[in-house]
């Protein structure tokens, strides 16, 4: 790589990693953001049927840009890929604001996702470029940090925007802080280019093409299966196309001279675990940050907004994890036991989280999400800067994206699979639990929406039907009330586990991590920094 000027140094440096850093928080912001003021968006916009869409378009194009962006940043420059997933972001931004219905918000989403994908490629690869390998480990540790706080205070602030001022707001104010961002980028980042100049006629469409073909249909496919069951035509149509598409890909990929994922890197052990171990841990970290709040609501039957804000520890276990990683990687000889200790606290915390059941005290939940916090903040800046040392410098997008795209596909898999197994096991828990009350049909009757789990998130109804009884009802109606909330709890025990053991599994992946040196200088080629498999 060369620069048209001096890397910065100084206040220079420091005012274009803020620019940077706020680039990634706008980006991790505004995937968790968004679903606290869901319901209100469908009440005003009127389209109940269309819920789950508003983030899974965002998560299917921002999931697929990421890779194509990726590449584009290692033959074009990051600084240019920066500033136009800053500029399309803001202005998708906006128009999801003005969004008058739920289609108009779901294509405005779509549309914000993929700029959303090429500020998430550009981001850690612009760090790499910034700065040297041994003080990039600490810069992108406290990066693994942004990424934790925007994860875990984007439901409270899209609760406080949208009570205070309307849900449009949680997307118009990505426009000030996205304007304060570009000003930064364009003012002080140096452009970094590749040594050889390439054209667009360089850029691999085919593999482009046919990597969106495979990807969006699979990740479509999974996330419907939380109201398709996973042999209906809808769900095996979409992965059976998505498959035949990916297989193109890789013919493809292994035939252009500027592939979007060049298939040898895979070869690379480094490279091959630090994006599996990614996936795999990033299915327990999103299993803690989607269904935690139920088990705040629904079983020990706190306020959304206290659930919200009592997700707040995670985050403070994921920041200390992420800037503990960058510094250990530095004084470790084999640092790839960071990993093996971050998958197993991971488990650990999903494991505490299984246990939890009505009457729980709060502090068993918070101690549970520490844990997890801190065992995914140490696996963030390990892979990330581990695969950056270990491939030649030509590559350093490539690989940066890979590993932030196989978390997104941990996220979006985990996600479909882990809210399979609630839609489809609660309400048979609920009806074992229910009956073992054995009452009377009438008093079963007198439970919100028939003993359904969904009332345990309407505190309004069941006071209401709390208040609508008899003296001589009440303890039937606690019970039936204790009996779903029970159900819930061992629900979500099965889908804790499942993530669990997803991170045992990563557990076992981490242990064969090469400890590639972290570098004082940029790094040298892939041969000579880390083995291929069965070298």
């Amino acid at each position: 790589m060369s620069t048209d000027d001096e890397r910065p140094t100084g206040g220079r440096l420091a005012l274009v990693t803020i620019g940077v850093g706020l680039a990634m928080f706008l980006a991790a912001l505004d995937q968790t953001i968004v679903g606290t003021a869901l319901p209100r968006i469908v009440a005003d916009l009127r389209g109940l049927e269309l819920y789950a869409w508003v983030l899974t378009a965002y998560l299917v194009t921002s999931t697929t840009m990421t890779p194509i962006a990726g590449k584009l940043g290692d033959l074009f420059g990051r600084k240019p890929l920066l500033i136009a997933g800053m500029v399309g972001f803001v202005l998708a931004s906006a128009l999801c604001g003005q969004a008058g219905d739920m289609n108009g918000l779901i294509v405005s989403r779509g549309i914000q996702g993929i700029f959303g994908g090429i500020l998430f490629a550009s981001v850690f690869a612009s760090i790499a470029d910034l700065y040297a390998p041994a003080r990039r480990a600490r810069i992108q540790g406290a990066f693994g940090g942004i990424f934790g706080i925007a994860s875990v205070v984007g439901p409270v602030v899209g609760g406080y925007l949208t009570d205070s001022l309307s849900w449009r707001w949680i997307f118009y104010v990505n426009v000030p802080v996205g304007a304060i961002a570009i000003a930064f980028v364009m003012l002080t980042m140096p452009s970094v280019r590749a040594s050889v100049r390439k054209t667009w006629r360089d850029i691999d469409l085919a593999g482009a093409a046919l990597l969106a073909a495979g990807l969006v249909p699979m990740l479509i496919g999974f996330s419907i299966t939380r109201d398709h069951a996973w042999t209906s035509p809808e769900v095996l149509g979409l992965l059976a196309f998505s498959a035949v598409a990916l297989a193109a890909f890789v013919l493809v990929e292994s035939r252009v001279d500027e592939p979007i994922v060049p298939l040898h890197l895979f070869l690379n052990r480094t490279f091959a675990v630090a994006c599996l171990a990614g996936f795999l841990v990033t299915v327990g970290f999103f299993g803690a940050i989607v269904y935690v709040p139920l088990i705040y609501q629904g079983v020990l039957g706190l306020a959304a907004t206290n659930s919200g804000l009592l997700l707040t520890p995670m985050m403070a276990g994921i920041v200390t994890g992420s800037i503990a990683s960058g510094q250990l990687m530095l004084r470790l000889r084999r640092y790839r036991y960071i990993g093996t200790v971050g998958m197993a606290l991971v488990a650990l915390g999903l494991g505490l989280l299984s246990r939890v059941r009505p009457g729980a005290a709060e502090l068993q939940v918070i101690f549970a999400l520490v844990i997890v916090g801190f065992g995914t903040g140490l696996t963030f800046p390990l892979y990330l800067n581990s695969v950056q040392s270990a491939v030649e410098r030509r590559y350093l997008g490539v690989v940066t994206s890979q590993v932030q795209f196989w978390r997104n596909v941990g996220g979006t898999i985990g996600t479909a699979v882990l809210g399979s197994v609630l839609s489809q096991r609660l309400p048979e828990r609920v009806q074992i639990e229910v009956a073992a009350l054995r009452l009377p049909p009438q008093l079963a009757g007198a439970f919100p929406q028939g003993g359904s789990a969904q009332a345990l998130f309407d505190p309004a109804a069941i006071a209401a039907a709390r208040a609508a009884l008899p003296p001589t009802a009440l303890p039937a109606f606690e019970g039936i009330l204790t009996a779903v909330r029970t159900a819930l709890a061992l629900t979500l025990e099965e889908i804790f586990l499942y993530g669990a053991a997803a991170a045992v599994i990563g557990l076992a992946v981490s242990v064969f991590l090469d400890d590639v040196p972290i570098l004082r200088e940029h790094p040298v080629p892939a041969a000579e920094t880390a083995p291929a498999f069965g070298e």
